[in-house]
């Protein structure tokens, strides 16, 4: 009579995916920690990006990010919003009265200009809103066709702005032209209430010029034009 012969079998296959279930379970928990902490970085940008925004909203920057944007769209009814032509034709008149002081035509501006200045008013302001107009469409050209969000990061390259108490300097330069706005909050919102180009007060000024009475007007016009040409020496 033969004896059974006991085995002993071992399961390396047990043994074996046992092991891979771990290692799968290992992964799975680092690509969920992995996967966390990259939405976690995704929405902490995201989150500052939107309060970075909404903070530059608020800024003199993203004003004149704006008004390049109108300008080169020909958008008069933003442009408008964002120049203050009352108060950019009343600095304007102090800065004609600024670089006539001491000369000739100080006081023929005095005696003939200021008679008259209240009936030149309405005329001078869209004189002056109008070739401001002309000035910002050519000097802003570099944003025509650009996405307004490439404008506004942009902007900081051709603006250098500071800011003091209750008013913001721009001094805005593409290529060779060079322009100084004075800007003002109001409301929610910055508006420039002074700018500032000798080029573009020339241009104004022979438009002034033109507009004042016949009598008088030619010796007026003449002190005035050679005072200007020595500022702009």
């Amino acid at each position: 009579m033969k004896r059974k012969r006991n085995r002993i079998v071992i399961n390396l296959d047990q043994g074996a995916g046992g092991s891979v279930r771990k290692r799968r379970g290992g992964i799975r928990r680092v690509l969920l920690i992995v996967g966390l902490v990259l939405l976690l970085l995704v929405g902490g940008l995201a989150a500052g990006g939107y309060f970075w925004w909404r903070n530059f909203q608020g800024s003199p920057a993203y004003t004149l990010a704006v008004l390049a944007d109108a300008s080169q769209k020909k958008d008069t009814a933003t442009v408008d919003r964002i120049l203050n032509s009352d108060k950019i034709t009343d600095d304007f008149v102090g800065q004609v009265r600024q670089r006539l002081t001491g000369s000739v035509a100080a006081s023929l501006w005095s005696s003939q200009a200021d008679s008259v200045l209240p009936s030149l008013t309405p005329n001078l302001r869209q004189t002056v809103h109008d070739e401001i107009a002309r000035e910002l469409q050519r000097i802003t050209a570099p944003a025509a066709g650009k996405p307004f969000i490439l404008v506004a990061l942009a902007i900081g390259r051709f603006a250098d702005i500071k800011k003091e108490n209750n008013l913001a300097q721009a001094h805005v330069k593409v290529q060779n032209d060079q322009l100084r706005l004075t800007m003002q909050p109001e409301g929610d919102r910055w508006r420039i209430i002074a700018v500032q180009d000798d080029k573009l007060a020339q241009e104004i000024a022979d438009g002034v010029m033109r507009n004042l009475p016949a009598k008088g007007g030619a010796q007026l016009n003449e002190e005035i034009r050679k005072q200007l040409e020595k500022v702009n020496k």
